[in-house]
């Protein structure tokens, strides 16, 4: 059984911190309850990079989360150009390491791009303790 949940948010930098809570709360309720250190990471990393520069001005991006028994997915859709990769980073820079975080973090990671934008994802294979059912018709 897959389970799916998605939600919008707008070009804001409160939105990451919104995004991180959305996507923790969806993996306690359907029973995720490892790599959640993790997923938080990681989601905070792909909307910050959502927000400075993927989502347009007046635009929103969304993040999605998906389970399906052994894994988690999350995706972080934005309507920006680009694609995104992680790129050496100098010792002494202090930006630029987000990436290279999220490729450590993830078990896979990935770019769908679309026309507009594109979807960075990230796959964590991730023991359960037993799924609920989705009470808000996510499926």
């Amino acid at each position: 059984m897959h389970l799916l949940r998605q939600r919008r948010f707008p070009r804001s930098r409160r939105s990451v911190a919104a995004a991180r809570v959305f996507a923790v709360e969806t993996l306690t309720e359907w029973g995720y309850l490892d790599r959640h250190d993790d997923v938080r990471l990681c989601v905070s990393e792909l909307a910050t990079n959502a927000v400075l520069h993927g989502v347009p001005p007046g635009r929103e991006f969304c993040v999605a989360v998906v389970g399906d028994g052994s894994s988690i997915r999350l995706e972080v859709r934005d309507s920006g150009g680009g694609q995104p990769k992680p790129v050496p980073a100098e010792v002494a820079e202090c930006r630029g390491r987000g990436l290279h975080l999220v490729t450590a973090l993830a078990d896979d990671f990935g770019v769908t791009v679309h026309n507009p934008g594109k979807t960075v994802w990230t796959v964590f294979k991730n023991a359960r303790s037993g799924v609920p059912e989705a009470r808000d018709g996510s499926i």
